[in-house]
């Protein structure tokens, strides 16, 4: 076994989704495994490199599922800091969602969630299952699915796996305040005090990636000094967090709607950072 995936979050944030986007990626998935248990099948895989169905096939890529049903899921952290230190190449992705989403997609599925108890609502067991599970999330990669439809979410698993994995990954994504700020971002910046093409009816309807609206906001020196105060912090800070030997750092860049100028700041940022950095981009409304 040469790559191990751990898919973890909260229940109705699209784990399901991740998993079967990692099968299709060539991963051999195992859903809903005890976290006990982890360190055996990492041995077994290992030593082995066998099937655990049929024995027989080689498998260098392993995906496992591990939520909130698991016995002594709070054993996790130790569990996986342990197999690290042994050299087991371990990747953590964490599912995260808004509670409006996470109500709404249980109440449209009718399922239960796992941690309802006849004298709780549905709110308040979302809220024991991210107390519970919290900790996770400084494990390894945060992905907030509130906004994402599957295909989306999917695309983003692929994109995520597909990169390298040794040393740490700039990951800067755009979206709209008025559609709230992304739960895994480590950085925020409010673009929204620079000039707004909106207001322009030839550039409403395009987006940060085209060139008028580049060259709208190029014109403004308020935006270049916005964008260059950006890079400095970030260029500042990197090493820092490449030092606490960190996976991914995601740095969120909002306006009001993410259509304009957080999409073009993010652009900029990439391609500024993306000769030095593995970097990934994200246009959260544009998607």
């Amino acid at each position: 076994m040469k790559q191990l995936i751990i898919v973890t979050g909260l229940s109705g944030s699209g784990k399901s989704i991740a998993l079967r986007a990692l099968e299709d990626s060539g991963y051999y998935c195992i859903d809903n495994l005890p976290a006990t248990m982890l360190p055996q099948i990492a041995e077994h895989l290992q030593s082995h490199n066998t099937d655990l169905s049929l024995g027989t096939s080689n498998h260098e890529r392993v995906a496992i599922s591990i939520d909130s049903r698991s016995v002594a899921i709070e054993a996790l952290p130790t569990h996986i800091a342990l197999l690290k230190a042994q050299g087991v190449a371990i990747q953590v992705l964490f599912l995260e969602s808004n509670v409006e989403t996470l109500v709404k997609r249980f109440s449209e599925t009718r399922r239960k969630h796992p941690l309802s108890k006849e004298s709780t609502t549905l709110a308040e067991s979302i809220a024991s299952e991210r107390d519970l599970l919290g900790s996770l999330g400084d494990l390894g990669h945060v992905i907030d699915t509130s906004h994402l439809s599957a295909n989306t979410l999917r695309g983003w698993i692929k994109e995520v796996v597909s990169s390298e994995h040794a040393g740490l990954t700039l990951l800067f994504t755009s979206f709209g305040f008025k559609h709230g700020i992304p739960l895994d971002a480590d950085f925020v910046f409010d673009v929204r005090c620079l000039p707004n093409p909106h207001y322009d009816p030839t550039l409403r309807e395009l987006t940060g990636r085209d060139a008028p609206v580049q060259a709208f906001l190029q014109d403004h020196a308020t935006v270049h000094e916005m964008l260059n105060d950006i890079k400095i912090f970030v260029e500042k800070w990197l090493p820092s967090f490449i030092t606490d030997n960190r996976s991914y750092l995601t740095i969120a860049i909002g306006c009001t709607g993410g259509q304009h100028r957080s999409v073009y700041f993010v652009e900029q940022l990439s391609q500024h950072f993306k000769a030095s950095q593995k970097v990934l981009t994200r246009h959260r409304e544009l998607q």
